[in-house]
């Protein structure tokens, strides 16, 4: 079997037997587990590879035949979590961008510390502008208060990911 070096690049979804997501891997690999029976295909979206001998629908989500049992996780405060959490938005202006900066509501050098609490993703624009000051010694206001997000599972979406795949939704609402 020949896959297209394009398609064989494209997204797939991986579920635990549970439906729970796991990752994400390339279509190459979700054949492979498909044709070597440790995983079956939920979702079909993105066409076919065509053999000589027949056609095989490619992935869009797979399911394991086995369990993966996942360590239960903390969440550990790391800058991909808050840009997560914030929707990958500047909590200040509200523009969307995979170019965000973390910003300390009450700046460290003035007591604040680093917690789920009190970091927010601020553009660099905004950043700039806020300065080492408090939102509203910059006559800034956050869109949302920071918060500690509830416990993701350990699965992590990369940004290029969040947006459309629709065939994806209904899965990934169960993450989290």
């Amino acid at each position: 079997m020949n896959v297209s070096s394009a398609k064989e690049r494209l997204p797939v979804l991986v579920l635990n037997s549970s439906f729970q997501p796991l990752s994400v891997c390339q279509v190459k690999r979700a054949v492979m587990l498909i044709l070597e029976g440790k995983a079956e295909m939920v979702e079909n979206g993105m066409g076919y590879i065509h053999t000589i001998r027949s056609d095989f629908p490619l992935p869009t989500v797979i399911r394991l035949d086995y369990m993966i049992k996942k360590p239960s996780h903390h969440n550990k405060l790391t800058r991909m979590g808050v840009f997560r959490r914030d929707n990958y938005t500047c909590q200040f202006c509200g523009k969307e961008s995979p170019l965000l900066t973390i910003d300390h509501v009450i700046p460290r050098h003035r007591g604040g510390q680093h917690l789920w609490e009190n970091v927010t993703s601020a553009c660099p624009k905004c950043n700039h502008r806020k300065a080492g000051r408090t939102p509203e010694e910059a006559n800034m206001k956050l869109i949302r208060q920071p918060f500690e997000p509830k416990n993701y599972g350990g699965f992590y979406l990369p940004h290029r990911y969040t947006r459309g795949l629709p065939a994806w939704q209904k899965y990934l609402c169960k993450a989290g």
